[in-house]
This record gives structure tokens, C-alpha cells and sequence, in this order.
């Protein structure tokens, strides 16, 4: 079986995680800040926080902007459910802007559309997540000048695009937003086995998100309410979770950093052999927008249903029982049965629906040989007879 995705791991990963288990520090150790500090320094981020999912980074995101009960979070239907879970985590309410048709992220002027009526209604959004699919960035100039004319905060969830550009500036650089948040899950582009990053430019949201990661707890006494009692001393001043990452982790992310560009380079060039080899097939493959550099996590095509004789049902099953480990990114959030019984209804996204009808995610990873990609070309030809 060739899997849609697949971590790499070298023996220089194995090295470090191996020196830090032989280390006085298993967590909360010296790798982590380490980490971090490669995070700001490869971005140009003031501030990145190390958290042990990306879930956890979207949820102390949403805190930290001060996302709470009455508010709205609106973010794309084409997306992993914690995109718009972590607003349900802070007591918040969750909406969606329909997709661009061409790169499937969060369509700037349906965001426009909907914040024109919003206004009108009295229901603005607090927080707008800008789902980086597949890798490639959103448009977030256009996104960041509504946030300045309606008064909305800006996440941009980039799981998918560590080490992506958009306008020629790496992607985490919070140009356009106020926190980027980072997945290291082993499919994805980098991996701490378990991981995730948030980045701001605020040195005020860098300070709650730090607090929120580690049970609200403090050892600065300039944040506490007394001088401390002694060198041991710690204060609670707030309510936080156990978000931390290992420094088993950090090391393997440290590591994993150093081949980061290579990756992503690697990843382009395998985009750029299946564009070439599909382009007579009845599918769309992936446009990229001039402006965007994507992660290239990902690599969808989209079936022409009405060229083929086959359902989508079909070639998806033709292509798994020929050991192609193909995916499908994603069942539009609104279309799941939880977010039903708030309301949402099958027509009310009617592009994301159109995608996930006809969409297919085919294997995307660094280490893809040119016999591995042949072999997944032949199965997708085989497919669509």
C-alpha cells in the first residue's frame, strides 16, 4: 500500500530523541524553548508557543483573543473539525464562509458578502479562522482588510503549510493575522509525533497563551499578586490546561526543522510531475494562486463526474483495492452530524459540497519515489475508464 502521507525519520531524528531520553529532562526541559526559538527565527515571528496538538494551539488561540459565550467564530466548511471546535470549546458560536472554487480555501468575497449582512443583522464575527488547505495560503490581504474595516481578529490555522510562503514571506510571519497556528502530526510536512505551534507578533496574546498551556500557573513575579514566597514558588492566576510539549518532542521538531525547506522544495517538485502526467485525464488538479508557495501537504484532484462513467464512490474504491492509500480532505464540517443538530443543513455550502463530491486526496510525500507516483498514475487512469 502507498499511504496518502508519511512522516520521515533519519537516524539524526532518532540521535536526538535518543540524547534527550538519556537527558535529565524528559518534559519541560531545554529542547522546547530551543524549538520555538527555530520557529521564530525560520517565520520572523516575535513569539512561538510550543502546545501538543494543533487543537490545543487553536483552543488557547481563541482564549487568548478572548472568544467567549455570544461570540461568533466563522471559518471554512472544508476544513478538519477542530478548526471550528475550538470555538465550541471557549462557549462561543461557529458559522461558515463558502469556498473559493479554485483553491478551495475560504472565499474572500463570499467573507465580504456574509459581513455586509452580518453587520446589518448585528451578529459580526469575533474571530475569522483562514484554513491554509492542501498548504496554500488564503488571500489574506483581502481577509485582513475586512478584519480592519469589521473589527474581527484573524487565525490563520496553517497545519497544512509549514514552510509556505504567501507575498514572498514565510508563512507564520502574523503579516496578515494575529496568531498562525502549526500541526507537527506524523502527515504532515514536519512531525513531532504528536504537536503543535502558535505564533503571534503580541507580546500580550504570547503572554495568555503561555499561561493558558500550562494550568494558568506563573513563576514571574512581576504577574503575581505578592513577592514570591521563596525560589519554589509558583501562582495560579488564571484557568489553564495541561497543553505542554515534550522535550522529546522538540527535539525530534528541532531536527525535523533542519530539513524543512528540503521537504516542502521536494514536495513541488512531486506536484509538478503528477500536474504534468494528469493533465490528459478528466481531472482537476491542484491551481496555486500566483501570490501563494504552498506546504504542498496535500495533493487533491478532483474527478469530472461528467467525463467518466464511474462515481466518485467508485474510483475511490477502485484506487484502495489497487493499493493506492488515497484520503478525502475533508466532509465539509457542516455536513457532520453534531454540527447538523445546531442546524446546518445539506445546500447551505453549496461549493464545499460540490467539492467533497468530487474530490480526492492521491499520496503527497517527500520521500514519493518517481515508481511509487508512476504506479499511483496508472491506478488513477485504470480508475476513470
Amino acid at each position: 500500500m502507498i499511504p496518502y502521507g508519511r512522516q520521515d525519520i533519519n537516524k539524526q531524528d532518532v540521535d536526538v530523541v535518543v540524547e534527550v531520553l538519556t537527558s535529565d529532562f524528559l518534559t519541560q526541559g531545554p529542547k522546547v524553548p530551543l524549538f520555538e526559538e527555530a520557529f521564530t527565527q525560520y517565520t520572523g515571528a516575535s513569539h512561538a508557543i510550543a502546545v501538543n496538538s494543533a487543537t490545543s494551539a487553536l483552543h488557547i488561540a481563541c482564549l487568548a483573543l478572548e472568544l467567549g459565550p455570544g461570540d461568533y467564530l466563522w471559518t471554512s466548511p472544508v476544513t478538519f473539525v477542530a478548526s471550528a471546535n475550538c470555538a465550541l470549546y471557549c462557549g462561543a458560536q461557529v458559522d461558515f464562509v463558502d469556498i473559493d472554487p479554485r483553491t478551495y480555501n475560504l472565499c474572500p468575497d463570499a467573507l465580504e458578502r456574509k459581513l455586509i449582512q452580518a453587520e446589518k443583522n448585528g451578529v459580526l464575527p469575533k474571530v475569522v479562522v483562514a484554513v491554509h488547505l492542501c498548504g496554500q495560503p488564503c488571500d489574506m490581504v483581502a481577509i485582513s482588510r475586512l478584519a480592519e474595516r469589521y473589527g474581527f481578529r484573524v487565525i490563520e490555522d496553517a497545519s497544512h503549510a509549514v514552510g509556505g510562503r504567501y507575498k514572498g514571506k514565510i508563512i507564520g510571519c502574523c503579516t496578515y493575522s494575529d496568531i498562525t497556528i502549526f500541526s507537527f502530526h506524523p502527515v504532515k510536512i514536519i512531525t513531532t509525533g504528536e504537536g503543535g505551534m502558535a505564533l503571534t507578533n503580541s507580546s500580550e496574546l504570547a503572554e495568555k497563551m503561555i499561561l493558558l498551556r500550562c494550568h494558568g500557573i506563573t513563576r514571574d513575579p512581576d504577574q503575581m499578586t505578592h513577592k514570591p514566597d521563596g525560589p519554589w514558588y509558583y501562582q495560579q492566576i488564571g484557568l489553564g490546561f495541561n497543553y505542554r510539549m515534550t522535550d522529546l518532542q522538540a527535539a525530534l521538531g528541532v531536527s525535523q526543522m533542519q530539513r524543512l525547506d528540503y521537504f516542502v522544495a521536494h514536495r513541488h517538485e512531486i506536484a509538478m510531475r503528477y500536474d504534468q502526467k494528469l493533465k490528459a485525464l478528466p481531472v482537476i488538479t491542484p491551481w496555486q494562486h500566483p501570490d501563494s508557495y504552498s506546504g504542498y501537504h496535500l495533493y487533491v484532484i478532483r474527478l469530472q463526474l461528467g467525463k467518466i462513467k464511474k462515481t466518485h464512490l467508485e474510483v475511490f474504491e477502485y484506487l484502495k483495492r489497487a493499493e493506492i492509500g488515497v484520503n478525502l480532505h475533508y466532509i465539509p464540517v457542516h455536513l457532520q452530524p453534531f454540527y447538523q443538530k445546531m442546524g446546518f443543513v445539506p445546500g447551505d455550502y453549496p461549493l464545499s459540497e460540490e467539492y467533497y463530491r468530487e474530490a480526492i486526496s492521491l499520496p503527497m510525500y517527500h520521500t514519493l519515489t518517481e515508481e511509487q507516483q508512476d504506479e499511483v498514475i496508472q491506478a488513477v487512469s485504470e480508475a476513470l475508464l
